[in-house]
């Protein structure tokens, strides 16, 4: 083990668990309402919302008293505005006081998340368990990605309990632990994405974790360091969509390396 691989672990470390517990990250999630065409009121927020199909956003119809506000507006929301989701490059968020609200977007459904910095989750959080880094689970991967035009995806149960399709761009091919492997993943920008599961799942470590490989080269080539797994935002509040790994994803042995558990006090 190198001192910079261990510092740069622990710096990793670190902003993951100010990542997750800062006033409106992670922990600070206590809902996210699934909208439909007619407008409905959400618990504990004024005005009504609804889901807009046609121009791909959710709706908000208040008055200006009622001090919902949207980034980058003079004033509060007085009339009906349109939110951009978190999928459009153009994204917007609301408030609501210290109340964060986020409109996404999901498989073509539109619905409203609630960030709240007073969250018992977050008031109760005391860091994220993981394992001691070791060298041994960082090794070389080797990237195959699926013919241009096998726009693959794969239907996975998700945390929610419905099955959704997760998007798949190829295998990585590696050995650790002594055990020869492969994986499917993703694209995340231009590095790669995984969701997995292995023998301290459910047991040890939350029931599955999620970890991100950096961009392969021209040949395919890049490094799979698990003790970068993560827990995935499921782990920190209920209200998150995380998917389930695909089939192949899930490792016979133990991975004793990454994240483990939420801790609270």
């Amino acid at each position: 083990m190198t001192a910079t691989a261990a510092e740069d672990w622990k710096h990793w470390s670190d902003n993951r668990a100010a990542s997750v517990s800062a006033p409106h990250g992670q922990l600070a999630l206590t809902g996210t309402h699934w909208l439909e065409p007619e407008p409905v009121e959400i618990p504990g927020l004024p005005g009504r919302w609804w889901a807009d199909a046609d121009a791909e956003g959710v709706r908000v119809r208040a008055a200006a008293a009622d001090g919902i506000t949207v980034r980058g507006a003079a004033g509060p929301v007085d009339g009906e505005v349109l939110l951009r989701p978190d999928t459009d490059p153009a994204a917007d968020t609301a408030a609501l006081g210290d109340l964060r609200l986020v409109p996404i977007e999901r498989e073509g459904e539109l619905a409203l998340r609630v960030f709240d910095p007073a969250a018992p989750r977050r008031a109760s959080f005391a860091g994220i368990s993981a394992y001691p880094y070791s060298p041994e689970w960082a090794v070389p991967a080797v990237f195959t990605p699926f013919e241009e035009d096998d726009d693959r995806s794969v239907v996975v149960p998700n945390a929610d309990g419905k099955e959704r399709p997760l998007a798949v761009t190829g295998q990585i091919e590696f050995t650790v632990a002594g055990e020869h492997r492969t994986m499917t993943v993703s694209r995340a920008g231009n590095r790669l994405s995984g969701v997995i599961a292995d023998a301290t799942s459910g047991i040890d470590t939350y029931r599955f974790r999620f970890i991100t490989l950096p961009a392969p080269d021209a040949d395919g080539h890049t490094v799979l360091d698990l003790n970068r797994a993560y827990l995935p935002p499921c782990a920190f509040a209920d209200h998150f969509i995380c998917p389930f790994p695909p089939p192949g994803n899930r490792l016979d042995f133990a991975v004793e390396a990454g994240e483990k558990q939420v801790l609270t006090r």
